[in-house]
């Protein structure tokens, strides 16, 4: 008996851990990051370590900003398995947002060994590359050359300096050029208050049992203060080419040019989480004019922007352009709504983002909706429904799309696409959306003249409403049961 129980227990906590996935995953796509970080987090309570789940909380906290965790949820997501692609792609992205682009370009080349098929980590090595290169105000012809495996790196636990990734700047001639030999005097001028690190390391390096030594990580003393010592012998043979007239001031120049790429970076990333998290807030308080004003200042400054300063700027604006569609429904504008979304649409598809996609697919059809052009809706939800990922956002696009359907007294598509949704809430086992989509069965075969299953189906709903102790819905059904209860009788 007690091993029955104990199997049943087992049972309802899968089936709740789930719902409370799908239940995140939804809200996820629907741009309600908090909401879903809760779903997510109930869930790894009843699983602590699941590492589907610990990736998607990641991914919820990068949206809203919450780098430090989100690198947190995407380490952990390795712990047990350090070749989990995709929790190096969340922890390469965290990294990469935290500024930390030597970080994130070692993680992404991890993936992309593993994955290489996968657009994202190429995309992500392109991108981390670049900010490396600006970072650092690599002269035009110069790049970077990745050289060698990048998998002895640490990949759950501490980060290794991947200085050594990256370390190797070459020029872009087919011949190697030899560095011009420089004097100590030359070397102390165009190092500047730099000087004094060299020499330390250098007095370092002659002290044997230290360099012997290891970190934390496993690395060898001895091989950071090398690569040390070989990035300040690149910014000397970097400052030493460019002849400028005033050591001093190239010096100065570079410095400034360093920080000041990172810090305008670092503000506008910074600026602009903070922003549409405030947005968020405004919206589901449900302030939709604060909202709206909101999302428009903020839409005025990014177009001012740069690409180098926004990297995923189309994508910034894409999401600004939902938000005050959004807001403009609420608002009651709905043909301005529908042109942010379009708007919303069409930056998505230039940009290939799958969510951006389905969310501005979504959010057009609920503006039809809104306008009772139930045609409408169904022709661009229908194309939402490849792009569906959650099976609860699926069971809820099929309901939708067959109470269109049934709107337009288009009575067996509205029943076969109630049935296609049955299916699917029974897959994940929500009462709520199984008593929404055998109603919407019931209530098809009931125009369509087939009493026996329409009752068969409102019976199952009723049976739905009262375990979920809805008691509007238990009247509302038992009416149309009764009704549908004297069509049978002779």
């Amino acid at each position: 008996m007690a091993n029955i129980d104990a199997d049943l227990e087992d049972q309802q906590s899968k089936g709740v851990f789930a719902t409370l996935m799908a239940d995140g995953k939804w809200m996820y796509q629907a741009g309600e990051y908090k909401k879903a970080i809760d779903s997510f987090t109930e869930a790894l309570a009843l699983k602590p370590s699941d590492k589907q789940c610990f990736v998607a909380r990641s991914r919820c906290y990068l949206k809203m900003g919450g780098f430090d965790n989100a690198l947190r949820d995407a380490e952990a997501s390795l712990k047990r398995d350090n070749s989990f692609f995709e929790g190096l792609y969340l922890k390469a992205e965290a990294l990469y947002y935290m500024g930390e682009f030597e970080f994130a370009l070692v993680f992404y080349h991890r993936g992309h060994k593993l994955r290489p098929q996968m657009q994202e980590f190429r995309l992500g090595i392109q991108k981390a590359q670049e900010a490396i290169e600006n970072s650092v105000g690599s002269p035009s012809n110069v790049k970077l050359e990745i050289k060698g495996d990048l998998s002895f790196l640490n990949i759950g636990g501490e980060r290794a300096k991947p200085i050594a990734a990256i370390q190797n700047l070459t020029k872009e001639k087919k011949q190697k050029t030899e560095k011009t030999p420089k004097s100590e005097k030359t070397t102390k001028q165009l190092l500047g208050e730099f000087y004094s690190d060299k020499k330390y390391l250098e007095n370092l390096m002659k002290d044997e049992d230290l360099i012997e030594g290891t970190t934390k990580s496993g690395e060898k003393v001895k091989d950071i203060i090398q690569r040390c010592l070989s990035y300040l012998d690149t910014c000397t043979e970097f400052w030493h080419q460019e002849k400028p007239t005033s050591a001093q001031e190239m010096r100065q120049k570079f410095m400034q040019e360093k920080c000041t790429k990172r810090r305008n970076s670092a503000l506008s990333s910074g600026f602009l989480l903070k922003s549409l998290d405030e947005i968020d807030r405004e919206f589901m308080s449900g302030n939709a004019e604060g909202t709206l004003k909101k999302a428009e200042e903020v839409m005025k400054m990014v177009q001012r922007w740069s690409e180098k300063e926004v990297p995923n700027k189309k994508e910034v604006l894409g999401t600004l352009h939902s938000c005050i569609g959004n807001a403009l429904v609420d608002l009651g504008n709905m043909d301005k709504a529908l042109e942010h979304h379009q708007k919303d649409l069409e930056l998505a598809k230039q940009c290939k983002l799958p969510g951006a996609l389905s969310r501005a697919l979504d959010n057009i059809g609920q503006v039809y909706v809104r306008n009772e052009e139930f045609a409408e809706a169904i022709q661009v939800w229908e194309k939402k429904l490849p792009l569906v990922c959650s099976d609860l956002e699926k069971t809820w696009l099929l309901h939708e799309i067959g109470l269109c359907y049934l709107k337009l007294d288009h009575h067996e598509e509205a029943r076969d696409y109630g049935v296609r949704s049955v299916a699917a809430a029974d897959g994940i086992a929500d009462k709520k959306w199984q008593l929404n989509a055998n109603v919407l069965v019931a209530q098809s075969e009931l125009k369509l003249g087939n009493y026996e299953s329409c009752v068969t189906h409102f019976e199952r709903a009723l049976s739905y409403a009262k375990l979920l102790e809805d008691d509007s819905a238990m009247d509302a059904i038992e009416k149309a049961l009764h009704e549908a209860k004297q069509h049978l009788t002779p």
